[in-house]
């Protein structure tokens, strides 16, 4: 189905739903609703002509495992497509590469068997764990893509943390605790992740 028979109603006479599956980022953390991202995204949408419902399924403080917890009851009938932004939380607490890409292989099997299209949005190490720990936890997110035939988008911070000065980046588009973006930098998020979004559109069958 094309993004243009999806915004001319041809195909579908509501809206299709897609639901964004992650943490506080995705939550919108700080920010008031209409702040976050899955208002900015679903706004950035319609601006593009493309009718989509976004479904805020965003838990502060998860972690993949968490998400497994939460998925058989979030992947509801309404659902047509799914945004999985997970594996923050995993970083902030050390936790291992291995576990994550477990978490979430299962998460997508989930998606699979109910044939619900993803786009994988993925999160960065940092290097203070070394190099080894971010070679395999960056990893995990285009194998997974690659395994599960999902869409594989940048990583989700990377808009602002690839701008060409980093403080002045932090202190213009994240919020005071150094974690989560401000209104501005969720606008900056949805500007690189909306053209993907349009592209899982597209593979809603």
């Amino acid at each position: 189905m094309s993004l243009s028979a999806l915004a001319a109603g041809a195909v579908r006479a509501e809206p299709v739903t897609v639901v964004a599956f992650g943490d506080s980022l995705t939550a919108g953390y700080g920010l008031p609703s209409e702040d976050g991202f899955v208002a900015q995204l679903e706004a950035w949408l319609t601006r593009q002509g493309a009718e989509a419902i976004v479904v805020n399924a965003g838990v502060s403080g998860d972690t993949t495992a968490g998400g497994l917890a939460r998925i058989d009851w979030t992947l509801t009938p309404e659902v047509d497509a799914m945004i999985l932004t997970l594996g923050g939380n995993d970083l902030l607490r050390g936790l291992q590469p291995e576990d994550a890409r477990a978490n979430l292989d299962a998460i997508l099997d989930r998606t699979n068997d109910r044939g619900i299209p993803v786009l994988i949005v993925p999160m960065s190490a940092p290097g203070n764990y070394g190099p080894d720990y971010k070679a395999s936890f960056d990893a995990v997110y285009p194998d997974l893509a690659a395994e599960h035939g999902a869409l594989l988008a940048p990583p989700f911070l990377q808009p602002i943390l690839s701008l060409p000065d980093r403080s002045q980046a932090l202190a213009d588009y994240v919020q005071a605790d150094g974690l989560h973006p401000n209104a501005k930098g969720v606008a900056l998020i949805v500007e690189t992740l909306g053209p993907e979004v349009l592209t899982l559109l597209e593979r809603i069958e």
